[in-house]
């Protein structure tokens, strides 16, 4: 836990340090919040703070808009670290404000909590009291989701702000602002392009690779950067991404969704961003064999069996070899015709199970494995089905007694499910006649 600390020697600071906006209006991106008549702007301009919680992927802003916030308010500012602090540094954040208050020129407190998300639940609990009593204001930055990570308590006593990666024209902007103070050498603008492709909206990534750059190209004294330098100093480019984070399930659910919508080229690209950014083959594996019977099913069972085959042939060669038979599942399980028929009706079978009571098993369906069973009737009058026409027992009953045909199973129009459904509308003409 820390107090703002006083400034390094310019030679020592850090490029994103000396680029870090000291006034709203040198921020760059986030004008859906920043912009003249939004909220965050309007928060600023009303001259009261308030408790609020900056959500957003790492490099967009969050520590900076927290530093303005505390100039704008004339406040105290104290950062913690969620991953390093603790109940002790929360407890030295409350003294420090305490005196802030109440010396010769009363302070206000502003305590920025950078990875709120690390805190557990009695951690993030201690601000409460002090967040409720005024005695500051407390800002939370967080890459996760804070309707999962942060305590509802808390949540619900800080406005929350969503914080967007920066655009391409923010990186050229922040590019343009490095060269204007001679941090690095020209920029090429095939390597301008790479460069910000590379950051993949992350500020702070691209001030990292600039720096970095900057020292590499001053040892070999170059004039300039030119893409195939930078291609030589970086290696392959590797995209942000956060394996366990919401980007992460963000991904999985748009390759779902792709292969549901029937689009194999948008599944492809997002199956292949997942592998890109470092997703497990194994767990991309598993989620085809669930795409396979939540949203395909009996339309085409062949999907399946295709799913679980690929992902044997992945045991086996592992990556890179064994991505492809994934690739060629995504694509089959794209085009392949869709029902969620059997899904529907499993769900429902489970909420009308739940909710309803323990129904006795008829007693012609009864198992009989001994004399008193039979005696007592167990098994009964019941017909089996292969001695039948047809190898079907029209007529008979299989649901407890008084229960009306739930419906679970309907069956759509396409593929074998347009089969299955004439098979049952067979099978209950020949119930009904006998009935």
């Amino acid at each position: 836990m820390k107090a703002t600390p006083s400034a390094p020697a310019a030679g020592n600071v850090p490029l994103a340090e000396r680029l870090r906006p000291r006034t709203l209006a040198e921020v760059i991106g986030q004008q859906h919040l920043l912009g003249e008549g939004m909220a965050l702007r309007l928060a600023f301009e009303s001259g009261q703070p308030h408790s609020c919680i900056l959500w957003g992927p790492p490099g967009v802003g969050k520590t900076t808009i927290a530093r303005l916030m505390a100039t704008a308010f004339d406040a105290q500012f104290i950062t913690i670290s969620a991953v390093l602090g603790g109940v002790k540094d929360i407890r030295e954040a409350v003294e420090q404000a305490q005196a802030a208050l109440t010396g010769l020129q009363p302070q206000r407190t502003l305590v920025f909590v950078d990875e709120v998300h690390r805190f557990n639940k009695s951690q993030q609990d201690a601000f409460l009291p002090h967040v409720e009593s005024g005695l500051f204001t407390f800002i939370g930055a967080t890459t996760e989701n804070p309707s999962f990570e942060v305590n509802s308590a808390l949540l619900s006593r800080a406005a929350v702000y969503v914080l967007q990666p920066l655009a391409d024209a923010d990186l050229r902007q922040i590019i343009e602002k490095a060269l204007a103070i001679g941090a690095v050498v020209p920029v090429e603008p095939p390597a301008a392009d790479r460069l910000i492709a590379y950051a993949d909206g992350d500020a702070r990534r691209l001030l990292n690779t600039l720096e970095t750059l900057a020292v590499a190209a001053s040892r070999e004294r170059l004039d300039a950067v030119s893409d195939d330098w930078l291609l030589r100093v970086l290696g392959e480019r590797m995209r942000r991404y956060d394996k366990g984070g919401e980007q992460f399930y963000d991904t999985i659910s748009a390759l779902h969704k792709s292969v549901r919508g029937s689009d194999p080229d948008a599944a492809l690209y997002w199956y292949v961003r997942m592998l890109d950014g470092g997703a497990e083959p194994r767990y991309l594996a598993r989620r085809l064999i669930r795409m396979a019977s939540e949203d395909i099913g009996l339309a085409d069972p062949r999907a399946l069996r295709l799913a679980l085959d690929a992902a044997e042939v992945y045991e086996r060669l592992g990556s890179p070899e064994g991505e492809l038979a994934l690739a060629q599942c995504v694509v089959y399980l794209a085009v392949a015709p869709k029902s969620n028929a059997v899904y529907q009706a499993f769900n429902a079978a489970k909420a009308l199970v739940k909710k309803d009571g323990t129904r006795p098993v008829p007693m012609h369906l009864r198992n009989a494995p001994t004399r008193l069973m039979k005696e007592l009737d167990y098994g009964k009058g019941y017909r089996y089905a292969h001695d039948e026409d047809g190898g079907f027992a029209a007529g008979e009953r299989y649901l407890p007694e008084g229960m009306a045909d739930p419906g679970f199973y309907c069956p759509v129009d396409r593929g074998l499910e347009i089969r299955i459904a004439e098979r049952m509308r067979e099978l209950r003409r020949r119930n009904d006649q006998d009935s």
